[in-house]
């Protein structure tokens, strides 16, 4: 039977994952606008959990589709109560929102985070599970071949490699969302109060002992991507933002190294002039290194902003995300088989 729960209120922040013994893996899967390729999501990723023959429950989070996305996962519920759950949030909260809404939901020991693009294949998951069960508790991913476009790709890399410089952040290919996590990783990245939050990195904090696979990846099935190239540099700015004071500090290094040029230039044109007398030569050069100094200033200052940005995102406190609907079968509270709401 279908329980339908409607939360009008706000999902909490901190909210632990619920805890159930007899589920060991959770898969979290965030949906936004997919009716094109959930068919074939749903063909292939049960088959493959099935063959794992282990415990396990598929979280669907939609992230305020406005296609038959709902209506998809509804019935896949439907068909299949015994291991899948829907959470249904009221808006778009953007990806990583979506599956911290499902890390509140999920119960089972390991949880993996998997988009529904099928460009990273479901058969694969068994590799981050025989990494979870060697004892890791953080199992990133690292795509072979990418069937990206080559910008996609090529930014990725340059990304990786300015991450690696100003955080301690070390991941081979960040922007695979295809990782495994024991859920005390997950239960401390709940706890984390920060408004906006780049999910693998954050986790990697956590982690006591982090390791990578290399898994495949494959075209996109259907549709089309949902990250444009604005919404990459701006999770890109998260990302650095959340983790580095870094760029903060090479400015100011950079603007004291700009202030002693500058005096000691003041200095050899106050004795050039002194020396062989006022002249017109050099003006637009003057005007050159004025305005590369503005370009500087102006860079930094944008810098900055971020960084501002970002605490007044957070003293205002919003909520994260707001689930209108979660369907999931009724848990077994008595211990004796029997089910209750």
């Amino acid at each position: 039977m279908m329980s339908v729960h409607n939360l009008d209120g706000l999902a909490p922040a901190i909210r632990e994952p619920q805890q159930d013994s007899d589920i060991e893996l959770s898969i979290v899967i965030p949906v936004f606008n997919e009716e094109a390729v959930l068919d074939a999501l749903f063909s292939r990723l049960y088959a493959a959990m099935d063959r794992l023959q282990r415990s396990y429950e598929i979280i669907f989070v939609d992230d305020g589709s406005r296609d038959r996305s709902v209506a998809m996962l509804r019935q896949q519920y439907q068909e299949r109560p015994d291991v899948t759950r829907v959470v249904v949030l009221r808006a778009n909260a953007g990806q990583h929102a979506a599956i911290l809404s499902g890390f509140e939901q999920a119960r089972g020991e390991f949880i993996i985070t998997l988009d529904s693009d099928l460009q990273n294949p479901p058969e694969d998951i068994d590799k981050l599970v025989a990494k979870l069960d060697e004892g890791h508790d953080y199992v990133g991913s690292i795509r072979h071949r990418r069937m990206d476009s080559k910008w996609r790709d090529y930014s990725s890399k340059l990304m990786n490699r300015l991450r690696e410089r100003i955080t301690d952040i070390r991941m081979t290919d960040q922007g695979c969302m295809f990782r495994a996590y024991h859920r005390d990783i997950v239960r401390a990245v709940l706890d984390s109060r920060e408004s906006q939050t780049y999910i693998p990195a954050l986790a990697y904090m956590y982690a006591a002992n982090p390791t990578e696979v290399v898994v495949q990846h494959e075209e996109r099935a259907a549709g089309e991507s949902k990250y444009s190239l604005f919404k990459l540099i701006h999770l890109n700015f998260d990302l650095m933002t959340s983790f580095s004071i870094l760029p903060l500090q090479i400015f100011s290094v950079v603007g004291m190294l700009v202030s002693i040029f500058s005096f000691l230039f003041v200095l050899f044109l106050g004795v050039r002039r002194l020396v062989v007398g006022s002249e017109v030569e050099g003006v637009f050069t003057l005007f050159a290194i004025a305005f590369f100094i503005l370009g500087v200033l102006l860079f930094a200052v944008g810098i900055l902003g971020e960084y501002v940005g970002r605490i007044y995102v957070q003293v205002r406190n919003r909520p994260r995300f707001l689930v209108k609907t979660i369907l999931q079968k009724p848990l077994d509270l008595s211990g004796d088989g029997s089910q209750q709401d």
